[in-house]
C-alpha cells in the first residue's frame, strides 16, 4: 500500500479499513485512498483505487439506540437479487462493507426523463419487495414514534410548540391497521441520495435501515421523492402493483405518508438538536420548496450547516401537520 493512506481516518478505524483492504486486494496492493461525503448517517466512506478498479469502504458510524442490527444481513440479500452493488468484504461486527463503485450519473438522465424514473423505480421496489424477507427490526410507527418523543425532549422548541405534531401522531396512529403478516423486505431510506444510475441501470445503496417492514413505508417515500406530480404517481403506483389501487390502498397510503415525513423531519430536527442552542425556537414556520431553493442559491441558507438542517427539519414537520408534499433533500444531503 501506498505511504500513510489512511491519514484522514481517525486511529482507531484504520486498522478496520486496512483489513478490509488486504482481504479483497492483498496485502502488496498499491492504493489510493480517497474520503467520500456522505449524507445525515455519521458512516466514513472511503473510495479506494487501484490498477484501474475502484470500489468504496463503508464503515458505520457510532450505533445510536435505534440502530438496525439487520442491515449487513438485508445488505446481503439486496446485493444476491443484483439491487445493491457487489459486496467484496462484509464485517457485520466491525461494521464495515467493501463494495463494487458504482460510477454514477445524474438521475435526470435516466431514459425516459421523469417517467421512465418513476416506472423503473415502481418495478425496482416490485422486485425488492420479492425478495426473501429481511429479518424484523421494530414496527414503523414505533420507530416514528420513539425518534419523535426525543425530539420532543430535546427543548430544541418552546414548551408546547410541538404539541399538535404529536396530538396528530397519536391520532394517526390509532387510525394505523398494523399488519405484521405482510411485511416485506424495506430499504426504508428510499431516497435519491441512496439511488445511483449507472448509464445503464438503477443500483440501490446504503442499507442501515434495510429490514422487514409494511410494504407502503417504501412506496410512500418513493412518491414523494419521484413523483411530484399525479401522473407520475400513477405511473410509479402501477409499475409497482402492477393495477390501479384501490381506495383502502390509497387511504392507508396517505397515513403510512404522513408517518414518513415524520420520520425525516425526526432526522433531521435530532441532527439539529445535537449541536448546541442558546435558545429553544419558538416558531415552527418553514419556507416552501421555492424558497429554500433561493435561499441555497443566494447564499442566505449554506449547504451542511446546523442552521439549514433545521429549517429543513420543520420544512418536513410542516409537511406532516398539512398534507403538502415535502422538499426534497438538497446537495448537502447527497452521497
Amino acid at each position: 500500500m501506498s505511504n500513510d493512506p489512511f491519514a484522514a481516518l481517525p486511529t482507531a478505524l484504520r486498522d478496520t479499513a486496512s483489513s478490509a483492504i488486504t482481504a479483497v486486494l492483498g496485502a502488496a496492493a498499491i492504493v489510493n485512498v480517497r474520503p467520500v461525503k456522505g449524507g445525515v448517517s455519521g458512516a466514513v466512506v472511503l473510495l479506494i483505487e487501484t490498477s484501474g478498479r475502484h470500489f468504496v469502504l463503508r464503515i458505520e458510524g457510532p450505533a445510536g439506540p435505534l440502530r438496525n442490527p439487520h442491515q449487513y444481513e438485508s445488505m446481503r440479500i439486496a446485493t444476491e437479487a443484483g439491487i445493491a452493488p457487489r459486496i467484496h468484504y462484509l464485517n457485520a461486527e466491525d461494521r464495515v462493507v467493501m463494495m463494487d463503485f458504482i460510477e454514477d450519473r445524474p438521475l435526470e438522465t435516466y431514459p425516459g426523463g421523469r417517467q421512465g424514473l418513476a416506472q423503473a423505480i415502481g418495478a425496482m421496489l416490485k422486485k425488492l419487495q420479492a425478495l426473501p424477507r429481511f429479518p424484523c427490526f421494530m414496527n414503523y410507527p414505533d420507530l416514528v414514534d420513539r425518534l419523535w418523543t426525543h425530539v420532543c425532549k430535546t427543548a430544541l422548541f418552546s414548551h408546547g410548540l410541538l404539541d399538535a405534531a404529536s396530538q396528530r401522531l397519536i391520532s394517526i396512529r390509532k387510525a394505523y391497521a398494523l399488519d405484521t403478516g405482510k411485511y416485506v423486505s424495506s430499504h426504508n431510506d428510499f431516497l435519491p441520495r441512496n439511488l445511483l444510475f449507472d448509464g445503464k441501470r438503477l443500483w440501490l445503496i446504503d442499507w442501515e435501515n434495510g429490514y422487514r417492514n409494511d410494504p407502503l413505508v417504501d412506496l410512500a417515500t418513493t412518491l414523494d421523492n419521484f413523483a411530484p406530480s399525479p401522473e407520475l404517481e400513477e405511473v410509479l403506483l402501477h409499475a409497482w402493483l402492477g393495477q390501479t389501487p384501490d381506495r383502502l390502498l390509497r387511504d392507508r397510503l396517505v397515513l403510512v405518508r404522513s408517518l414518513t415525513r415524520l420520520f425525516y423531519a425526526g432526522v433531521l430536527l435530532s441532527a439539529s438538536a445535537s449541536a448546541a442552542h442558546a435558545t429553544p425556537d419558538p416558531d415552527l414556520s418553514a419556507p416552501t420548496s421555492a424558497e429554500f431553493e433561493r435561499a441555497i442559491r443566494a447564499g442566505r441558507l449554506k449547504a451542511g450547516t446546523t442552521e439549514t438542517t433545521h429549517v429543513l427539519g420543520k420544512m418536513f414537520l410542516a409537511s406532516f401537520l398539512s398534507g403538502a408534499v415535502p422538499p426534497g433533500l438538497p446537495p448537502m444531503y447527497m452521497r
